[in-house]
């Protein structure tokens, strides 16, 4: 079982989107009346929303041995299809709105404001014994090609986490990311293993209605991405009265260093923890932290190893890195690395194919201190007339360098595209990037697009952008 939750039964777990409060206790009723409906072990997709029905599907199917595959309500209906097809689930817990899309399967169970659904296949594929979890990988639509995660995965990293941010049955967090998401599933995975509370919406941060909930609820923490903390800084967050917010974290891609110092500000002199983290799906979710006292010290460093969890830095030839300020590709071993990925029904009976190691295709150093810093993606480099152009940190330059502006970076050797949404600052851009590269202007391009394109996590899309390629 991975939640005890009558271990905690007199606590509030959850307050749902409609502003009802049910204890942990409640929730476990709610949860053996729905598992009553499933007969044995088998795979299920969970349409997730932010919502009380997606959250107790997750938590049933988890706790009774059932292998949920969480997939976006929104997703296509057509890419949902051939999802089905392909992996040919027992069930789906779909939210009511949605049945439509399914008439073709038989109405078996609901409860608060879904559907489970028996489908026509039985048990078509074998389920490894270690599968607890399939995730899509990080910034895929409707991608065939899953995480699988094993109970051990989870309740490692759920324990390390708990531990390295001191939680307790006191916190209180509010979903401000998605629940089919490794980064907002690891925020309730960790708040239910202490007996705390979660606030379930999915208002977003420009509402009003979000910011009622987590003040009349009084939230405790609250997690994002950078594009969540971009949001935030335009928002004013800091000039708003938010007393018992105790704790924000950020993970989900490097966040510039110019908003990563305002925020370690703002916590510092207001008795905040600032705690910035990175992870993948394919880690489960977290993999390193910086302790918030070092916030201000260790500005655009992911700090350390999660408790249980190692770093190392490999060079070209594949040998261990032993100094610092060398950069090399990062590898991370620890419980919390991934079984592997399937990519058809038939590879979920897979076992374990990494065997507790992850290189994971981020390139990165250390200090002098042992803490370490993401210096980009191995594959999100140019060579542009014989010069290595790292993207990621032109984006983070132009950024920094720029006011209000939203930018991506892509292309190929010797042509970079540099997509922006206004086209005032085109011809500063062009000159900016040319003079701090020392590379001729005529090796880049800078286009006006509508919008950077972005997964609902924020993360951009880059294969989007390549479409806009001359």
């Amino acid at each position: 079982m991975m939640w005890r939750l009558n271990d905690f039964k007199d606590n509030v777990a959850v307050i749902s989107e409609n502003d009802e409060a049910l204890t942990y206790y409640e929730l476990l009723v709610l949860s053996q009346n729905l598992i009553n409906n499933i007969p044995k072990r088998c795979l299920v997709f969970n349409l997730c929303t932010n919502s009380l029905g997606s959250l107790l599907g997750y938590i049933t199917f988890l706790n009774n041995k059932v292998v949920p595959l969480m997939i976006d309500a929104d997703l296509d209906v057509s890419l949902l299809h051939n999802l089905i097809s392909i992996y040919k689930p027992d069930y789906l817990w779909v939210p009511k709105e949605k049945l439509e899309n399914f008439r073709c399967f038989k109405e078996v169970y609901c409860d608060c404001g879904y559907t489970l659904l028996k489908t026509k296949f039985e048990f078509e594929y074998k389920l490894n014994p270690e599968l607890a979890l399939l995730l899509t990988t990080s910034g895929s639509t409707g991608s065939f090609k899953l995480v699988r995660q094993s109970y051990n995965n989870i309740s490692s990293n759920m324990s390390s986490i708990s531990k390295y941010l001191n939680l307790n049955d006191t916190e209180r967090s509010i979903t401000t990311l998605p629940m089919h998401y490794t980064y907002g599933l690891s925020v309730i995975n960790s708040h239910l293993s202490v007996g705390a509370s979660i606030v379930l919406t999915d208002k977003t941060l420009m509402q009003k209605d979000f910011w009622t909930k987590l003040k009349s609820y009084k939230v405790t923490s609250m997690s994002g991405v950078p594009y969540t903390y971009e949001m935030l800084d335009k928002l004013r967050f800091f000039r708003m009265n938010l007393p018992d917010l105790r704790t924000i974290t950020q993970a989900g891609g490097k966040l510039s260093l110019s908003l990563h110092e305002k925020f370690a500000k703002y916590a510092v002199e207001n008795n905040k923890r600032f705690i910035v983290m990175y992870g993948q799906t394919e880690a489960t979710a977290r993999m390193s932290y910086l302790p918030y006292t070092k916030s201000l010290e260790k500005i655009g460093s992911i700090g350390i190893a999660i408790p249980g969890g190692n770093f190392f830095i490999l060079d070209s030839s594949g040998a261990k890195i032993n100094e610092p300020d060398k950069i090399g590709e990062l590898v991370y071993e620890g419980p919390n690395v991934t079984l592997g990925y399937a990519e058809c029904g038939e590879n979920l009976s897979k076992g374990n194919e990494r065997n507790g190691v992850l290189i994971t295709g981020d390139m990165a150093k250390f200090d002098n201190d042992g803490f370490y810093y993401i210096v980009g993606r191995k594959k999100r480099f140019l060579k542009i007339f014989g010069s290595r152009v790292n993207l990621d940190e032109m984006e983070q330059l132009i950024r920094e360098n720029f006011e209000d502006i939203d930018c991506a970076c892509g292309g190929i050797d010797d042509c970079m595209y540099i997509f922006v949404t206004s086209a005032v600052q085109k011809g500063s851009i062009l000159h900016f990037v040319s003079k701090k590269t020392g590379i001729n202007h005529t090796a880049f391009k800078v286009k006006l697009i509508k919008e950077i394109p972005r997964n609902e996590s924020g993360k951009i899309l880059y294969p989007i952008l390549e479409d806009y390629y001359d």
